[in-house]
């Protein structure tokens, strides 16, 4: 197996539920993952060493997804060199996913976190792909067919509710 281009990391094993929405998109583009869990404030030393690490282990993008507090995007943003994105998580604790969301947003100029939606893995991994494929053509172009498989969705349903009596 190839070794990582993404790493998945996120605070907490109940966060896989949201997350596992990129590593299946990623898979699905044939882009090689590893997921784990790396918790900002319960394991520092962990997050330093696997945020430290990630580029030489031949990780090119981190997409970190954290609820509450939500420090993960931002503290592996401050260490690594590697771009990072952001999944605010609604989690038990969050009060409706806005203090992830802003937490993660909210970085002081010079580390940037690029920032999904709340929940919004797949997302994530959709930007993580496009990410990679500005150096490999062949997965430009799964991109491209992924984006283009969207447009003909919509223009099914368009279809399918003309064909049902409504208009769009």
């Amino acid at each position: 197996m190839k070794s990582a281009k993404v790493a998945i990391i996120m605070g907490s094993d109940s966060d896989l539920r949201v997350m596992g929405e990129a590593a299946e998109f990623l898979e699905s583009m044939e882009v090689p993952v590893e997921v784990t869990v790396v918790s900002a404030h319960r394991t520092p030393a962990r997050l330093f060493d696997y945020a430290m690490s990630a580029e030489n282990r031949g990780i090119e993008v981190i997409i970190a997804g954290a609820g509450g507090a939500a420090h993960l995007p931002g503290m592996v943003a401050a260490i690594s060199p590697l771009p990072v994105i952001g999944v605010p998580i609604k989690s038990r604790n969050s009060i409706d996913g806005w203090d992830s969301m802003l937490s993660i947003l909210q970085m002081p100029a010079g580390v940037p976190v690029a920032t999904v939606a709340v929940d919004g893995a797949k997302n994530a991994g959709i930007l993580a792909t496009q990410i990679l494929s500005v150096a490999d053509p062949s997965l430009r172009k799964k991109v491209k067919v992924y984006k283009e498989e969207l447009n003909q969705q919509v223009l099914d349903k368009v279809e399918r509710l003309d064909k049902e009596g409504w208009k769009a």
